[in-house]
């Protein structure tokens, strides 16, 4: 990293902290100007947007259409504002991953890993790409890692390798003395993990939050020898035994970071409240139900639309992440006018459904197998959903005499509780959890058949009119 990205990320940092001192009527009054400036981009240089948006031009934002990602890739070369841009030419240049460099000397790229459908793609030009970086290090600073020029600080990184990871670029964007960082792939094996950052000993740790839990239980066991000031959780639920396990692996609880390629940031914890806080001068968050309805505070809804304020080269209005949030319904106790975030249940797709007592299919949560593992004092872990239904708990660790039996037995009673039939649930003990390709290590893993694509917001095509 140069020195004037770096001074220009500490320009833009300094303008976040003003806003945080703003009252919530000053917030709301950025939001307004904000959107609507980024409405009037859209309409005047989206093709896309002009169509998909037509008769809603002076509708407030709640009555907007919803955008998916399956509707944004059918329709990117319209989609973007810059017209130079052209999917084909954008997947040829990312196939040869050259990922260091610029995209036509001027965008950044990153890309989805399609876990929930096709791959993404989102180009972001310098000015998006500044405020990126001012998000991801305002979330360090939120957790009180300090962020100038005077101090230096050795990070590690566990997550997926592609050039294309978000957190790849960003990786790539700020790399420099000031800024010494190992990146290793949460594919790895866990032993050569282990032996890479005992010989590194980060001050900053940031993985998957299932990748938390496991060096944390690596530390604890004797293994692993590192002493991190600050723990990141990312792109998963962080459970609660996760938390109490990194905390009593290294001192403190982990740091819940919620993000996603498409918007970077969206809410971060704080270290003064422990509570997460949406950065609502970057984007708006809308929680809604499965219908898109708002979902009052304190409930969990289905789905998050993302307004993304500061997007220009890809204008996500509305846009559908399927991720399940709870609003808290108080304001926070260390003076933001940032809504507080309460709870992460997880994504849609995290949820199993399972033939029913009564018939048909009842729909599981994941919260009801965490209650058991819990109780039951279970490590690492997973459950993963067969063609059959069936179940198939991987469990970490040699077996313990009886301890299956009281495992199945306890959760065909809880999924009782929920309105399953009794399914056939089998436990393996393995040397390490199955993960996924970019290395994550889901608790739950439903069965999906590859034939299932992705449906507009009411289920017929994603063709705008």
């Amino acid at each position: 990293m140069n020195i004037w990205i770096m001074l220009k990320l500490l320009h833009t940092l300094e303008q976040l902290r003003k806003h945080e001192r703003w009252t919530r009527p000053q917030l709301k009054a950025y939001q307004d100007d904000s959107l609507r400036r980024l409405r009037e981009h859209a309409y005047a240089h989206s093709p896309f947007y002009q169509r998909f948006h037509k008769g809603f031009f002076d509708r407030p934002l709640a009555e907007l259409p919803v955008l998916t990602k399956a509707m944004m890739m059918e329709h990117f070369d319209e989609f973007v504002t810059d017209r130079s841009l052209h999917l084909e030419e954008v997947r040829a240049y990312a196939a040869q991953g050259r990922a260091g460099l610029p995209y036509k000397n001027r965008y950044r790229i990153t890309a989805t890993s399609g876990s929930s459908g096709q791959p993404g793609f989102f180009l972001f030009d310098p000015n998006e790409w500044m405020v990126i970086l001012a998000s991801f290090a305002r979330s360090q600073e939120w957790s009180g890692v300090k962020i100038d020029l005077t101090h230096r600080q050795k990070m590690a990184t566990v997550a997926s390798l592609s050039p294309w990871h978000i957190s790849s670029q960003v990786a790539a964007t700020v790399k420099s003395w000031w800024r010494q960082s190992l990146r290793l792939p949460a594919t790895q094996a866990l032993s050569h993990m282990v032996q890479q950052l005992n010989d590194w000993q980060p001050e900053v740790l940031i993985a998957y939050a299932s990748m938390v839990d496991i060096l944390a239980e690596e530390q604890l066991a004797g293994k692993l020898h590192i002493k991190p000031s600050v723990v990141y959780a990312a792109s998963e639920v962080l459970t609660e035994k996760t938390r109490k396990t990194a905390a009593d692996a290294w001192g403190d609880e982990p740091f819940n970071q919620y993000a996603a390629t498409e918007t970077a940031s969206i809410a971060v914890e704080r270290r003064d409240c422990r509570h997460m806080h949406f950065f609502e001068d970057l984007l708006i968050a809308e929680v809604v139900d499965e219908h898109y309805r708002p979902v009052p505070p304190g409930e969990y809804g289905s789905k998050v639309l993302i307004t993304t304020l500061f997007s220009r080269t890809q204008p996500l209005i509305r846009y559908e992440l399927n991720d399940s949030l709870r609003v808290s319904a108080e304001t926070g106790s260390c003076g933001l006018p940032f809504t507080a975030l309460e709870s992460i249940q997880g994504r849609v797709e995290d949820d199993l459904e399972l033939p029913g007592l009564t018939g048909g299919r009842a729909k599981v949560h994941p919260l009801i197998f965490n209650r058991v593992m819990d109780i039951a004092r279970i490590g690492a872990w997973q459950v993963a959903q067969q063609a059959d239904d069936g179940l198939v708990v991987f469990l970490r660790g040699a077996n313990s005499s009886g301890v299956d039996d009281v495992l199945i037995h306890q959760l065909i009673i809880s999924l009782a509780q929920e309105g399953v039939a009794a399914p056939y649930i089998r436990v393996e003990h393995v040397a390490e959890i199955p993960k996924t390709a970019s290395g994550k290590t889901p608790l739950i893993q439903a069965y999906r058949p590859s034939s299932l694509d992705e449906r507009g917001p009411d289920g017929s095509s994603s063709k705008p009119d």
